[in-house]
């Protein structure tokens, strides 16, 4: 299929941001956008367009039932230069989602050269700023209207993207989580590996409390026995241990973050022991008190690398280490920033360039 293109001239597109670093997330976006729509078994019509707002039916069923996906990746700019990470592997899991909601898969092939030529027409709007990026959300929605709960026939593929600063705007420091106790984001059997919408709708009021406790974000346990940790609400989890660096398994109820396979495999590359395993509340606890837990880390796409600093669960804070971050997180985030804005090596080809 041939991408049809309807740009804005000059003088109607929008003043790029003149400080990135005072932006909140996901509250600016650029002037185009990609859009493709699904009907009668095909995908048609695939063009970018200025941005704007979508006309879909009230009863269309994404509003009902939520049938609707979507990824996160970014493109980062270093000179001349604009680059994304590992954008097959988010393709991937966009489609891999798509087959659990029962909804249409993508070309890889070409929805990755859409990515990039919408990328590569909005080029302008990569921030120089180290750490800042590029927010690339491709969505994937159900559009036929029909109150009834079913898969959709219609849909619509878009893509829209947003500058964004760094995700420790004051410098790269440990965060405070807290474990959920009470509340639960996914089970056994259900939807927890697929990124879909109603994932993040099920955690907001964790999220809501979490804050309330002067948190940042949300550790879930495991929905049968809340006994196990699975990932926090915007990134997988790994515990550094006195003799292992372990982090859950991909059961089903957790995300396969991209980051988190790229972390493994350079912790693996770089020769420590690494294991996929149950982790248990319990046994976290009590390696915080013997030492034994040496260092937490959050991984995925907003933050890259999470030093967490403190857990708070039931009412009680425990420190992890001296509070501060530890030398093998920080060595996994100043590599993967490195790798992904071009200035270390890229010895496994995870980097893509926008020509």
């Amino acid at each position: 299929m041939k991408i049809q293109s309807s740009l804005l001239p000059e003088k109607s597109r929008k003043q790029k941001p003149t400080d990135v670093l005072k932006l909140s997330f996901g509250t600016v976006f650029t002037d185009h956008m990609f859009m493709m729509d699904y009907r009668n078994g095909n995908w048609l019509d695939p063009r970018v367009v200025p941005y704007g707002p979508l006309s879909i039916d009230p009863a269309a069923l994404v509003l009902h039932y939520c049938q609707g996906i979507f990824e996160g990746l970014k493109a980062y700019r270093r000179g001349d230069r604009v680059l994304l990470f590992r954008p097959e592997k988010n393709i991937e899991r966009l489609n891999k989602s798509a087959a659990r909601m029962v909804m249409p898969t993508l070309d890889p092939g070409f929805a990755l050269d859409s990515l990039l030529k919408l990328v590569r027409i909005e080029r302008d709007w990569v921030p120089q700023v180290p750490g800042s990026s590029l927010y690339i959300r491709p969505t994937l929605i159900g559009t036929e209207p029909k109150l009834g709960v079913k898969a959709a026939n219609e849909y619509l593929y878009y893509v829209i993207l947003s500058p964004v600063g760094p995700y420790f705007p004051t410098g790269f420091g440990p965060v405070k989580i807290m474990v959920a106790d009470k509340h639960v984001r996914a089970a056994e059997g259900g939807v927890g590996a697929a990124k879909t919408m109603g994932n993040y709708a099920a955690g907001l009021l964790a999220g809501k409390e979490a804050a309330e406790a002067g948190c940042t974000q949300v550790l879930w346990l495991d929905a049968h026995e809340r006994r196990y940790l699975e990932e926090v609400g915007t990134m997988n989890i790994a515990v550094k241990f006195d003799d292992e660096v372990a982090t859950p398994p991909l059961s089903g109820t957790i995300l396969p973050g991209i980051t988190r396979e790229s972390v493994l495999h350079i912790l693996r590359d770089w020769g420590l022991r690494v294991n996929e395993r149950e982790i248990s509340i319990d046994e976290v606890i009590e390696g915080l008190g013997t030492g034994r837990v040496e260092e937490i880390l959050g991984c995925g796409t907003a933050a890259i690398i999470a030093p967490v600093g403190s857990l708070y669960y039931k009412g009680v804070t425990y420190t992890v280490g001296d509070g501060n971050t530890g030398p093998l997180t920080q060595r996994l985030y100043d590599e993967l920033i490195g790798v992904q804005s071009g200035e270390r090596e890229d010895k496994y080809n995870w980097v893509v360039e926008v020509s």
